[in-house]
């Protein structure tokens, strides 16, 4: 059966190995099984083997550890489809989700599944969009709601919507949004279901949050774990190059250069360094575009539209942006910088090896990283090859070998070439066949042989490093220190946390942030979602200017990048709150520093 579009976006249906059992021996109704079947698919993978069974009972709480990739989506949207009752027209489950890209794409794929089940209706309620059009379509009778955090906070505070009927709890990649700092949001829409049957927790990864969340609002959840926890696709190959900081975009673009059909997805840390590298390629003529914050909803599908259809050969993403992102055929990964997080990594790379096939994550690490990778392989239990970063000779060559191959693979049956033959003959009757193929190489290949003729060597020796000696075990272990915290536990990102009172290390941000206080807090209301969409919507800045937030009762903390500092305290200092004045500063320089005994009440 030929697969259509739409069939193409439920590749979550799909595992290189599938199992015996089919959607119906494990328990999917007749309806469901028909609409999956027309889809293309009759077999139920691991994960969806082994949680639907437990599901459709409707009654236990239930926790899902599997890589994304391994058909999460129908393993709790079929279940949840086949318990709704049609005839009651009001929310009866409700799925929550990091971003509004996954939580179209969920919508979407419920759509399809609930073809023949006509009266069911599901809504995506997420921000970004005309809230007054989305409180409209709650009241035609939803059944299902498939929501992100801040929006479904948003609607429960204008009483827009009501959870107290809902039975069924689905949080969809978890982790990712213990990763946005969404855990009081879930903790406060699970307080407003109090008469929910059921927990649903899908996750790829299990920090401690989570167990701390399953523990609180779970009964005796049912675990399945599909390979290990926090383990890595094995389909993907880890590799890794090691230069110096000043020559990370020429590894890159020699990486590009050096994979010649790479169907990739490059990843920076910020929104800039995305823009930054994006327009050096796009001059140097790659096919690539970007992603990030700056871009509307118009221009990010746009975009997406275009990498989907292969137009675009790379995409470049911040992490934030590229949530949600599920495309079929990526071939490479690029971290043009290690993440903070291993998490983080373990959704990069997850982008790749999908569906069965093999893949590549690369990243471009400095010398000093190498600790960083360690931690990953002993998290992740996943092994990288360290690689030479390629000379120029090696790229010449391995482009020549490609476009040689597409010569030889070129389909010449379909036209009227035999036409053309005898012309082609006496045009290049005095040359040999040498000379011929000499001309088709120069054509081909003059940019790449003149860009590349007197390349340099970007790889970082252990000559380098120590002048011809070995670290010191010493040195090792010291810049272990130094770094130890990179990876560290993210439960330091929320406001629970009583240790470094002093705020030395709380009080500055990251590279190229600026970090500043505000004296609002948990007890006027907010959520750190809520608090989010406030600030931003005060300031009109796009949520990737920032970065970590740190709420206590009375005040909070917000890492913002350094060029936008200015324009958000310009906004809001000075500003009133239900009749209390805001005061915003730098939190280096005059006011509140850090986290202070004056923020404990």
């Amino acid at each position: 059966m030929k697969k259509t579009e739409e069939m193409e976006n439920t590749n979550e249906l799909i595992e290189a190995v599938k199992s015996k059992k089919t959607f119906a021996e494990i328990g999917i109704n007749e309806q469901l099984v028909k609409a999956v079947t027309e889809l293309g698919y009759t077999h139920a993978t691991e994960i969806q083997e082994r949680s639907i069974p437990v599901l459709i009972s409707g009654t236990k709480d239930f926790i899902g550890l599997a890589q994304t990739g391994t058909g999460k989506t129908a393993a709790f949207g079929l279940p949840l489809l086949q318990l709704i009752k049609t005839a009651d027209k009001f929310p009866q489950a409700l799925v929550v989700c990091p971003t509004r890209e996954l939580c179209m794409q969920i919508v979407n794929e419920l759509n399809l599944f609930k073809k023949h089940m006509p009266g069911l209706q599901v809504l995506a309620v997420y921000g970004g969009t005309s809230i007054g059009l989305q409180i409209r379509d709650l009241k035609r009778g939803i059944q299902i709601i498939v929501a992100t955090p801040g929006r479904l906070i948003d609607l429960i505070e204008r009483k827009a919507i009501n959870l107290e009927q809902i039975e069924y709890v689905v949080l969809d990649e978890a982790d990712e949004m213990l990763n946005m700092g969404f855990q009081e949001d879930i903790e406060f829409i699970l307080k407003n279901t109090p008469n929910r049957e059921s927990i649903w927790l899908f996750s790829a990864t299990m920090p401690t949050e989570i167990r701390k969340v399953s523990k609180r609002y779970m009964k005796e959840p049912v675990e399945v774990t599909i390979g290990k926890v926090n383990a890595t696709n094995k389909s993907i190959d880890h590799q890794y190059y090691v230069t110096s900081a000043q020559y990370r975009y020429e590894t890159l673009k020699r990486i590009i250069d050096f994979n010649p059909g790479i169907y990739g997805i490059i990843f920076t840390r910020t929104k800039a360094d995305a823009q930054d590298v994006a327009a050096r390629l796009t001059r140097e003529g790659y096919d690539i575009d970007a992603i990030h914050g700056d871009l509307t909803q118009q221009q990010r599908d746009r975009v997406m539209g275009q990498f989907r259809d292969k137009t675009l050969q790379l995409l470049i993403a911040t992490d934030v942006a590229a949530r949600g992102i599920d495309v079929k055929g990526i071939t490479h990964v690029i971290n043009y910088e290690l993440p903070d997080d291993v998490e983080v990594y373990t959704h990069r790379s997850g982008r790749t090896g999908r569906a069965g096939s093999q893949g590549i994550c690369i990243s471009i690490v400095h010398a000093r990283e190498s600790y960083r990778l360690r931690q990953i392989e002993n998290i992740n239990k996943s092994t990288f090859h360290k690689l030479d970063i390629p000379s120029g000779k090696d790229v010449c060559r391995k482009q020549f070998f490609h476009v040689m191959d597409k010569l030889m693979s070129t389909d010449v049956s379909h036209g009227d070439y035999e036409t053309y033959v005898p012309m082609l003959a006496e045009k290049f009757a005095d040359m040999s066949k040498e000379e011929i193929l000499k001309r088709v190489a120069a054509l081909e290949f003059n940019r790449f042989l003149s860009y590349y003729e007197n390349a340099a060597d970007l790889n970082v020796r252990a000559a380098e490093r120590s002048n011809g000696r070995r670290e010191p075990m010493q040195q090792q272990d010291r810049n272990r220190d130094r770094g130890r915290n990179e990876f560290s536990d993210r439960g330091d990102r929320g406001g629970d946390r009583g240790g470094d009172r002093g705020g030395r290390s709380q009080s500055r941000g990251s590279a190229g942030t600026t970090r500043l206080f505000v004296n609002l807090g948990t007890k006027d209301g907010f959520y750190k979602a809520s608090f989010l969409q406030y600030i931003l919507d005060m300031s009109e800045l796009k949520k990737e200017a920032l970065g970590k937030i740190d709420m206590r009762d009375m005040n909070s903390w917000i890492e913002i990048e350094s060029g936008s500092a200015k324009k958000m305290i310009t906004a809001i200092d000075g500003k009133n709150y239900k009749g209390r004045r805001i005061r915003m500063n730098d939190a280096d320089s005059g006011g509140p520093k850090g986290f202070s005994n004056n923020n404990e009440g």
